[in-house]
């Protein structure tokens, strides 16, 4: 009988009472619902020291979309739906013959068909490397992400030049020219 009377007897709460616990639990909802997080993988090699250089110099906004926050070390993501994701840490490119960019001093490599939804960018001639997807659907464009990140990744020294079919002019004539990114040649006098 005491436990029917405690049910009873709970305390009435006030039509204020009420009002401010509903108001509190739908800002709550919205501000879980505007501050998604992104969630990524890291790269094999997030916890590099340079990848810590590079994070701490991401913008807060690129191509006009804002930062979101990200569940991985060494990564980034801007835009809601995420148009612009970013990973450091990534395995570092040897030579290859596919498509290189210089854009502000940093070396891009592009490493899927431009032509796709969402493309995918990697440095070249620094380690740690880091990768970058734009997605074209978002109307993100290349040309105004890439420089975005110039800062950030300048922090990392590069010490590979990545070269076209037609720098390999460049090199001395007993060396045997490649359309593969090699270190940057030096000329023989």
């Amino acid at each position: 009988m005491s436990a029917r009377r405690s049910l009873r007897r709970s305390p009435r709460r006030s039509p204020r009472q009420v009002v401010l616990a509903v108001t509190i639990a739908a800002a709550a909802l919205a501000l879980t619902g505007c501050a998604q997080t992104v969630s990524l993988d890291p790269g094999a090699d997030a916890n590099d020291p340079g990848c810590a250089e590079i994070s701490v110099r991401l913008p807060d906004s690129v191509a006009d979309k804002d930062r979101r926050q990200t569940d991985a070390q060494a990564t980034g993501a801007w835009g809601d739906p995420a148009a612009v994701l970013l990973r450091c840490g990534v395995p570092p490119l040897g030579p290859t013959t596919k498509p290189c960019v210089d854009v502000n001093g940093i070396d891009w490599v592009l490493m899927s068909d431009p032509a796709a939804k969402q493309v995918v960018y990697q440095t070249f001639g620094r380690t740690p490397a880091t990768e970058v997807v734009i997605d074209h659907v978002s109307g993100a464009s290349d040309a105004a992400v890439l420089p975005e990140f110039a800062s950030a990744i300048g922090s990392i020294k590069q010490t590979e030049k990545c070269l076209s079919t037609l720098d390999t002019s460049l090199t001395p004539p007993t060396a045997t020219p490649t359309p593969t990114s090699t270190p940057t040649p030096t000329p023989s006098r």
